[in-house]
């Protein structure tokens, strides 16, 4: 079996649905990762994710929202959530489509602070080849390979390691050049890209760091 990690990103509005896009603009919630995404025989989507930051705001939007019909949250700084809500006809195509594809996800798909994500599609080239040429034209989606190879689910993939914030400290430290040598970027240079403090980038990269680092000594 091979896989297929992608980053995927919104053509437009910079989210998949109206819903998402209100949870995403909003500065007091984060939304982590989707561990299961399904199209229910009513026409609704069924969705368990994960979330952090203020829950009584998520539960202020989603009790306000026109297209969620319920939903149950559980936990504290660092939640999980399942809704049942009622997509657009994109959002639909898009479900639909992921379920004529001969592919797997590999859950969890983790979100990036833009609205678009990385997701591993497990499946043969063969069926990678029928997802990037077959795909219609005016699905509001595009995609770059981030990463392709034969799977072993024994192997870990740092990606899923660490945290979206994490995730996305780390790539602006490795595109600044601040793991180069000589070291080409800053603490600062760093917070500047990402926009938060620079002892809090120290922090998100003393995390990561000692994620990925545990991982490889195990």
């Amino acid at each position: 079996m091979r896989y297929l990690t992608l980053h995927i990103r919104p053509a437009a509005a910079g989210a998949f649905h109206p819903l998402a896009k209100e949870l995403m603009d909003d500065p007091a919630i984060t939304r982590e990762a989707i561990h299961n995404v399904e199209l229910l025989s009513d026409g609704s989507v069924l969705l368990f994710a994960e979330g952090s930051g203020d829950q009584d705001r998520y539960k202020e939007i989603m009790d306000h929202s026109q297209f969620v019909i319920d939903y149950l949250v559980s936990g504290d700084d660092r939640w999980m959530a399942v809704s049942q809500f009622e997509p657009t006809e994109t959002t639909r195509r898009l479900l639909e489509r992921q379920r004529e594809l001969n592919l797997t996800i590999e859950t969890p798909i983790h979100f990036n602070a833009d609205g678009s994500f990385r997701v591993t599609y497990l499946g043969t080239d063969e069926d990678f080849q029928t997802f990037a040429e077959d795909r219609p034209a005016d699905l509001p989606f595009t995609f770059d390979v981030v990463e392709m190879g034969e799977y072993n689910p024994d192997d870990p993939s740092f990606t899923r390691l660490l945290t979206t914030r994490q995730q996305e400290v780390v790539e602006s430290a490795v595109e600044l050049g601040y793991y180069r040598v000589p070291r080409e970027a800053t603490l600062d240079d760093v917070a500047a890209a990402v926009g938060i403090a620079p002892t809090t980038v120290g922090d998100h990269l003393r995390k990561a760091e000692e994620r990925v680092f545990g991982t490889l000594v195990r």
